[in-house]
């Protein structure tokens, strides 16, 4: 190799001064168009520095001489967003929530905004569709451990289920049949069969008919006579063929066996009155929701009113 600069004969450019086995390199300028855009860049970078965040520190960045910052510009949109929507806050919060489904437009924004805090609070456990899993309810059927109107959903939302530092919390507790004593093994098996009898997966026999006895002994207390639960105190309907964690034989053994204790967050000190109430609205809207239940009296004084179709005529 040979360091030599020259003057190439064919384009008049003076050469690198350096040979590679007889190669040459020219030492060509850059264009000038290119070198003003390379000062321009610079000069560009350098007010940028001056005027916007740029240079990162341990615990912040250099925050620029116009104090602007993708965080300050999120935060005012956010700000105006909700003073867009605190109007529909403040009526949501302020209106009886047995009258929300008599107004169609508030009920509307509501489903909307509790579409939204869905996604954020309640999809880790629920999932995207609604649909739960093993050990997390569908949220799109109509079978409701605690009820399905909406001052109960609001409730429920409100106070959680099972939180022990909360004494308004919805709260019930299955025996542990096989783990504290009170069924033997071969009991346990027959109850299995009777509550497999009761949502058709199985067909009656002598184990069953002898799960129908335990049943009404241990179980008929929650479940009710007919199986068909009691939401007052959180116990499911057996009869239906829906269940928080499988009706296949493991599972219902586990379940008998070992009880079941599943948590839900309370989300009234986490989340403020115009937010759970449009997670309630949208839960509701979701495909099982119920109409509220009608006072007794109420549905005494209607009763007494009623005039028999046979007497009208």
């Amino acid at each position: 190799m040979v360091d030599k600069q020259r003057i190439d004969e064919a384009t008049g450019t003076q050469t690198v001064g350096h040979e590679w086995d007889g190669i040459e390199e020219l030492d060509t300028p850059m264009p000038r168009w290119w070198l003003w855009t390379l000062y321009a860049t610079i000069v560009w970078a350098l007010i940028y520095v001056i005027l916007y965040p740029a240079w990162p520190m341990v615990n912040s960045a250099t925050e620029g001489v116009l104090g602007w910052s993708s965080r300050g510009d999120y935060q005012k949109a956010v700000a105006a967003r909700e003073a867009e929507l605190e109007p529909i806050r403040v009526a949501l919060v302020n209106t009886d929530i047995h009258e929300l489904p008599n107004n169609p437009e508030l009920l509307n924004e509501a489903i909307q905004g509790g579409r939204s805090a869905f996604k954020v609070h309640c999809v880790q456990c629920h999932g995207a569709g609604a649909a739960g899993s093993k050990g997390y309810p569908n949220l799109n059927d109509d079978e409701w451990l605690w009820g399905g109107d909406m001052e109960a959903i609001e409730y429920t939302l409100v106070h959680g289920i099972r939180n022990p530092d909360h004494a308004e919390t919805r709260f019930s507790q299955m025996p542990a049949f096989g783990r504290d004593g009170i069924l033997q093994p071969n009991e346990i098996q027959d109850l299995v069969s009777y509550v497999r009898v009761l949502s058709d997966r199985e067909e009656q026999s002598a184990s069953s008919n002898r799960g129908a006895e335990l049943f009404q002994v241990n179980c008929a207390v929650c479940h009710g006579n007919d199986a068909k639960g009691d939401r007052t105190q959180g116990a499911p309907n057996l009869t239906d063929a829906i269940n928080l964690y499988g009706l296949d034989r493991a599972s219902l053994t586990d379940t008998i066996s070992n009880s079941r204790y599943g948590v839900m967050p309370r989300w009234g000190h986490r989340l403020d009155a115009a937010t759970i109430r449009m997670l309630t609205a949208y839960v509701h809207s979701l495909g099982g929701g119920e109409a509220a239940p009608v006072p007794e009296d109420a549905a005494t004084e209607q009763a007494a009113t009623e005039t028999p179709a046979d007497e009208q005529s």
